[in-house]
């Protein structure tokens, strides 16, 4: 199994979100920290295998119909080959070429079907194939949801594994771990993507604390609307 770290990432942050948004709305709530861990790692689980499946499903049917197409461009260039020729040229008219240097052009293309069934993917169809395996996306994606998505439980396992009844302590804890949790994979993210760690750090961690914000006031409101 090959991990993909865009699929990692994209799982950490959700995992991350939906499991502090958990461990927040609880507090809110001032429910026991039983609670926090029934309901934590019943996200973690049963979320993480939903994102996991839909990334599996939504990265086996791009594959699909980026194989589709091919089919097709290769059947075009067995049966109307002067016309795909023709697009051939037409593409590269457009990028600047002209006369001898594009008539070149289009031979050498056309001389090797892969070449050019690839250049009318990427070119014609703007599709670019994408040799990553749905399951190692999807095992990724499970992954990074997984264990990331565990952090801010740690705390409260650990006072309830000492026998301390503490959620207000182990809520300090849970949010500075999550804290540099998103902050961490904001930064990761950032380098995948080149562009400003610091930034995307700080995005992540922006995103992270606003869907704990609104947990924790959903949580604290219906406490005390139930009470």
């Amino acid at each position: 199994m090959k991990l993909h770290f865009d699929d990692f990432i994209y799982g950490s942050i959700d995992g991350a979100v939906t499991t502090f948004a958990i461990v927040a709305g609880v507090i809110g709530a001032s429910l026991p920290s039983g609670i926090i861990l029934i309901l934590g790692f019943a996200n973690l689980f049963a979320d993480g295998f939903s994102m996991a499946a839909a990334n599996y499903q939504a990265s086996k049917a791009r594959n699909e119909f980026i194989e589709m197409k091919r089919r097709q461009e290769e059947w075009e260039i067995d049966n109307l080959e002067e016309q795909e020729k023709d697009e051939i040229r037409d593409i590269y008219k457009k990028k600047g070429f002209k006369d001898e240097l594009l008539e070149e052009i289009v031979r050498i293309i056309t001389s090797r079907r892969k070449v050019w069934v690839d250049t009318m993917m990427k070119e014609e169809l703007g599709l670019i194939e994408d040799e990553k395996n749905p399951m190692d996306s999807s095992i990724s994606t499970f992954i990074g949801f997984n264990l990331i998505g565990l952090i801010p439980l740690i705390p409260f396992m650990i006072f309830m594994m000492i026998g301390v009844d503490a959620n207000s302590e182990a809520f300090v804890y849970s949010t500075i771990s999550i804290i540099a949790a998103f902050f961490l994979v904001g930064m990761i993210k950032g380098k995948i993507v080149k562009k400003s760690k610091i930034r995307a750090g700080i995005y992540t961690l922006i995103i992270g604390g606003v869907a704990s914000i609104v947990a924790y006031s959903v949580g604290y409101g219906l406490q005390s609307v139930v009470v």
